[in-house]
């Protein structure tokens, strides 16, 4: 089987973790390097979580640190989430910081595009990083084969009443990777929401090895969901739509980011009704197959050591 290679762009984040683990464990993957932006918390918090994963995991892995705060907007983060450090609930061992290189997260992104054929982005944060990639080296776009990111919502938000936080921490790079003319994939909120996972799935993953207790641990202190109700998976549908598109419904549509609404800035504009007779320029996923995206949350998990 010829894996697809990629950079997963994160902000880590306990949804993160949980994404990042059925990434780098899938067997249909090629992890080339993994980059941070502010998100979640701070990039020197997210970069330091990033290294703390691979660490507990053993992954040789390289992580290259990146953007601070948005392209304009002042930074705020999400530790009302995620708790001040972005992993709470779980004591790491200490990081093999080995594994950050110099570089910024925007050069290497472009050494490492530029030294494949074809390469995936994978974007699970604020898309602060691509965007800068883009107007910084636009060279590298005849590389990259696909953009899948979570960001986004068909309709209602969570970091404003209409945006999403990953696009609405950062809409204009948002609006610039909308922009950029490159096959995009968006998992949003929606299906996300759909996706919940309930606390009976959890608590087997904390019984299957050590990474399944970690991500239990986590995932008790993560303030999306409940675990009565179910913890909202977002960042995972971004990496199931990569390993099993088939748990989804897609739709390809127009999409863009409102910049200038005081009442709707950052929220991802989504024409599924093609009403503003333009080009499809994105692939949504509209859909989760509840039962079925559980069952391989469950299983992929549980191949982690």
């Amino acid at each position: 089987m010829v894996k697809e290679k990629v950079i997963i762009d994160t902000d880590p984040g306990i949804d993160d973790a949980v994404a990042l683990a059925a990434a780098l464990f899938s067997d249909r993957l090629d992890v080339k390097l993994i980059t941070t932006v502010a998100g979640n918390v701070s990039v020197d918090k997210v970069t330091a979580n990033a290294l703390k994963l691979l660490t507990f995991w053993g992954k040789k892995i390289p992580v290259a640190k990146g953007a601070a705060k948005p392209l304009i907007d002042e930074f705020v983060d999400a530790s009302h989430v995620h708790g001040k450090s972005g992993l709470a609930g779980f004591d790491f061992p200490e990081i093999d910081s080995s594994l950050l290189v110099k570089e910024h997260a925007v050069n290497k992104m472009r050494e490492v595009i530029m030294a494949e054929e074809k390469i995936t982005l994978v974007a699970i944060g604020p898309l602060t990083n691509v965007a800068l990639l883009f107007a910084m080296y636009p060279e590298v776009k005849k590389r990259i084969s696909r953009i899948v990111m979570m960001g986004g919502s068909l309709a209602r938000g969570n970091k404003g009443v209409m945006s999403e936080f990953n696009f609405a921490t950062d809409p204009h790079a948002a609006k610039m990777v909308f922009a950029s003319k490159l096959p995009l994939v968006m998992a949003g909120l929606d299906v996300g929401r759909q996706a919940a996972i309930p606390g009976t799935d959890i608590e087997k993953l904390a019984a299957s090895g050590k990474t399944g207790a970690m991500l239990c641990a986590l995932l008790k202190k993560y303030r999306s969901g409940s675990f009565a109700e179910g913890l909202r998976m977002y960042d995972s549908c971004a990496i199931a739509y990569l390993l099993q598109p088939d748990l989804f419904e897609t739709a390809d549509v127009f999409a863009d980011i409102e910049l200038s609404g005081t009442l709707t800035a950052g929220c991802s504009v989504v024409d599924l009704d093609n009403l503003l007779q333009r080009k499809p320029n994105v692939t949504v996923l509209t859909s989760a197959d509840t039962k079925r995206f559980r069952t391989w949350f469950v299983k992929s998990l549980s191949k982690c050591i």
